[in-house]
């Protein structure tokens, strides 16, 4: 046994050695005796995180922290029983004494409960306001897009999807099909690492080569998706530059606000599509100042669409950079389907592009596309590419074989457009309120989000027909909708299926329509996509009820 002399000794060269090993006792002043040292550990960053209480015993005194339990530290030189250390059974260390598994609980709900109940608070907030989000089950069907299996607790049928953003079916395409199995073949399935360690595979190098042709830009960069693109871009590109201001439109995509936030720059928020107002911002700004641009060309929840050289014109007059997400407009619009900006000759003026791989393309990730010094700036810094796993071959095989496809076929896009023409005409010829637009996308505004989930329930369950509600927080209170996107492959018997639909779900739900009639002669002549060549081909054929599958093979003849 050692005397109360020696104990002391080994107790203060005991904690000399613990202050050399941990870095925060080490920081703090003398070490006190053991009856402190639960206090301790709770403070302790690595004490505090083991899962079981760390008991002391001190003489005939027993604390336990909720740090570790059964962790024992026998710390009185006056005490040598044995029966003492770890003794916590028969007697509450403090307070009333609770086991439940491995946890201890003093006379208070545990932590996990009470963070268990903040979250149950929050999800039931959601139920009562309507915005709960309840995903589909669907099992989609090689050659038979848009039709698919609904599967509900032990029932399935089939359904009609109409809010699928493969909005040209190319994740159907044999092209697109064909490729991606000689690339699983060939390769297998991961890529088996980041781009940087054994990752990057002969399918990612050509992916970012045709990006960049495709766009009109020297380089690209793949990410494992549009928003991380969008995040991890925006917040490198801002970052690099030194003291730069963002100025960002107030209806920008979720993932281009997590971009600006994540910089921590400076941000200026402009509203939406206003000229005015963005160059009164960038006039404030200091001249010197970098200046970050930040926009989309098709905005996906109302379908508007960005003055693009407008923007451009006030970049070039304030020397700010431009940033341009073109999600929603990648292969659908444009001589070789490049977007928004090819579609309107701004390809050049555009300093930086993002798109994705998930929508028109078919496939799943995203990209930008640039100058060669920027692309490789953000290769080099953003943590969203470094630090995560290359795409798959067979994703990135696939999604290539998408574009090849896009660059040289307008058939898919134009048989899209005319699809749009025809339901927005007789969605307006109906009074039910189509929020008017010049792109693809086809919003029917409700206004209340329990309003538009019963809606949407009617259609999947009385009529077989799958439309999303659209609620908060992806658009605002009150401005609830059915986003609908039509596709090449939905038939005209279809879409007078779905308006009769909507026009009876209209009526027996009490859902306002439109404050007047919007039935027009001609009511796509001013839309974007039918700047094409075939523009008066294709307004006389939606007006005249020809059916897509007759455009489509007209389209094909003539090509």
């Amino acid at each position: 046994m050692f005397s109360s002399g020696t104990a002391r000794s080994f107790l203060t060269f005991a904690s000399q050695e613990v202050k050399k090993l941990c870095p925060f006792v080490g920081k703090m002043g003398e070490m006190s005796r053991g009856k402190d040292l639960s206090k301790m550990a709770e403070m302790c960053p690595v004490a505090s995180k083991m899962d079981k209480p760390i008991v002391i015993v001190d003489g005939d005194d027993a604390k336990a922290s909720p740090a570790a339990h059964g962790r024992h530290y026998h710390t009185s030189a006056a005490s040598s029983s044995s029966e003492k250390i770890g003794h916590h059974d028969s007697t509450p260390l403090y307070g009333h004494h609770h086991h439940q598994g491995n946890l201890v609980t003093h006379g208070r709900k545990s932590k996990p409960q009470v963070y268990l109940e903040h979250f149950d608070g929050s999800i039931e907030k959601l139920h009562k306001e309507g915005n709960y989000r309840i995903f589909a089950n669907l099992q989609r069907h090689k050659g038979n897009f848009p039709n698919a299996t609904f599967r509900k607790a032990d029932t399935e049928r089939m359904v009609k999807i109409w809010c699928s953003n493969d909005y040209l079916g190319m994740g159907q395409h044999p092209v697109v099909l064909q490729a991606s199995h000689e690339a699983l073949e060939k390769s297998g399935t991961g890529a088996g690492g980041t781009r940087n360690i054994s990752g990057t595979m002969t399918y990612h190098v050509a992916l970012e080569k045709e990006l960049a042709d495709w766009h009109g830009k020297e380089a690209a960069l793949l990410f494992t998706s549009g928003y991380v693109a969008n995040e991890a871009a925006i917040s490198t590109i801002a970052q690099l530059l030194p003291n730069s201001i963002i100025f960002s439109d107030a209806k920008n995509h979720a993932s281009m606000i997590a971009g600006v936030r994540n910089s921590k720059c400076e941000k200026k928020i402009f509203r939406h599509n206003d000229m005015q107002h963005l160059e009164e911002l960038l006039a404030a700004a200091p001249a010197d100042r970098p200046k970050l641009i930040v926009f989309e060309s098709v905005y996906s929840m109302d379908g508007a669409i960005a003055p693009i050289h407008a923007i451009c014109d006030l970049a070039e007059k304030y020397g700010a950079m431009t940033y341009i997400d073109e999600v929603h407009a990648v292969g659908m619009y444009g001589p070789r389907g490049a977007g928004v900006c090819e579609q309107i000759g701004a390809a050049d003026r555009v300093d930086v592009v993002n798109g994705t791989l998930g929508k028109a393309v078919g496939v799943f990730g995203g990209y930008i596309a640039g100058s060669a010094k920027l692309v490789d700036a953000v290769r080099s810094y953003a943590s969203g590419f470094i630090f995560t796993t290359a795409l798959p071959p067979v994703v990135a095989a696939g999604a290539t074989a998408s574009i090849r496809h896009l660059k040289e076929s307008s058939a898919e896009r134009e048989a899209q457009h005319l699809k749009v023409a025809q339901l927005k005409h007789m969605l307006k010829s109906k009074n039910l309120p189509v929020m008017d637009n010049p792109s693809h996308i086809v919003p029917i505004h409700v206004g209340d989000a329990a309003l538009c989930k019963a809606a949407s329930d009617e259609l999947l369950n009385a009529y077989g027909m799958y439309i999303q509600p659209i609620n908060y927080p992806t658009v605002p209170k009150g401005t609830e909708r059915l986003r609908v996107t039509p596709g090449p492959l939905h038939s005209l018997n279809d879409i007078m299926t779905l308006v009769d639909a909507l026009d009876d779900i209209w009526t027996r739900l009490n859902i306002p329509r439109a404050q007047e009639e919007h039935v027009a002669e001609n009511p796509t002549i001013d839309d974007l996509f039918y700047f094409a060549h075939s523009n008066a081909e294709i307004q006389a054929r939606a007006r005249a009820g020809v059916t897509p599958e007759a455009m489509q093979m007209s389209m094909s003849a003539s090509a």
